[in-house]
C-alpha cells in the first residue's frame, strides 16, 4: 500500500477512487495525454508549472478548474495521509492532476483549454486540437466514447438512496457521510427481515459518500463497487442521486 497526500485548491474535489491513484502512480511522476477511466477523464500537467487551470467549451469555458498537486510519502508507506499532514514527510511527484466527470449528455468530442501560469493554451500534451477559424484560438480535442453507467446498486425512486446492510438479528447498524457531516447516530437502518436492514433516505440530487457503522466499527458496502478516499484519508462509498 502506498501513503500519498494531494495539495488542492480550495473547493477542490473531496475524494478521488482508488483507481484513479493507482493511474497517477504507474505514471511515476511523468505526465501524459489525457486519459479516460470509466465516466472520468484524468488531466495531468508537470509541477514545475505554478498552477494549471483548465475551461471546457461545453460550459463556455466560464468555469475554471484548477489541478492539484500529487505527493507522495518519503518511505512509502500506509494507505493514505490528509492534507494536514507535515509537509517535510512528502516529495513532489512531478505531476499536477485533475479528474474530470464526463457529463452524462455530452456526446462526441470534448474540447477545452489550459490556462497554465496565467496563460490560456492548449493542452501540450495532447496532439489533437482544433483551430478557430475566425479567431485562430487553438482547443485541445479528446474523443469521448460511449459511456455505459450502470445503475447504482443505491439508487431508489427519484431523490432518494437505499441502504442496506446484513448482520446478526436484533442489531443497530447506522449510515453515515458527506449528506450528514459523517454523524455516526442520526440514520439508524430497520431490520425489515432476519438480519437484513434497509433505509430509504431523501436527498438532493448529487453525489454522496458514505459508510456503515455496526457495533461500534466502520463498515462499506459490499454491494456498491464505487469506493473512494475521502480527504480525511478514510475509504468511503460513493453513490449518486439523480
Amino acid at each position: 500500500m502506498f501513503l500519498i497526500v494531494i495539495i488542492g485548491s480550495i473547493g477542490a474535489v473531496d475524494t478521488i477512487s482508488f483507481q484513479y491513484i493507482d493511474h497517477l502512480f504507474q505514471l511515476r511522476g511523468s505526465p501524459d495525454s489525457p486519459r479516460i477511466i470509466d465516466d472520468v477523464v484524468i488531466f495531468t500537467a508537470p509541477s514545475s508549472y505554478r498552477r494549471v487551470g483548465i475551461a471546457f467549451a461545453h460550459e463556455g469555458f466560464s468555469k475554471v478548474y484548477y489541478f492539484r498537486r500529487f505527493m507522495i510519502p518519503n518511505d512509502n508507506a500506509g494507505p493514505w495521509i490528509n492534507e494536514r499532514a507535515p509537509a517535510d514527510q512528502f516529495r513532489d511527484s512531478g505531476m499536477l492532476f485533475y479528474v474530470y466527470t464526463i457529463p452524462e449528455n455530452l456526446g462526441g468530442d470534448l474540447e477545452y483549454r489550459l490556462i497554465i501560469d496565467g496563460l490560456w493554451t492548449r493542452d501540450p500534451l495532447n496532439p489533437v486540437y482544433r483551430t478557430e477559424p475566425r479567431s485562430g484560438i487553438t482547443r485541445s480535442v479528446l474523443a469521448i466514447p460511449f459511456i455505459n453507467r450502470p445503475n447504482s446498486p443505491n439508487r431508489g425512486p427519484e431523490g432518494t438512496l437505499n441502504f442496506s446492510f446484513t448482520a446478526p438479528s436484533g442489531e443497530i447498524v447506522t449510515v453515515a457521510g458527506s449528506f450528514n457531516g459523517w454523524d455516526p447516530f442520526m440514520y439508524e437502518l430497520r431490520e425489515t427481515s432476519y438480519g437484513h436492514y434497509t433505509l430509504s433516505l431523501p436527498l438532493p440530487p448529487g453525489t454522496y459518500q458514505y459508510a456503515f457503522f455496526h457495533r461500534g466499527e466502520r463498515h462499506l458496502d459490499t454491494n456498491n463497487p464505487r469506493r473512494v478516499y475521502t480527504r480525511e484519508g478514510k475509504a468511503a462509498n460513493e453513490a449518486t442521486v439523480q
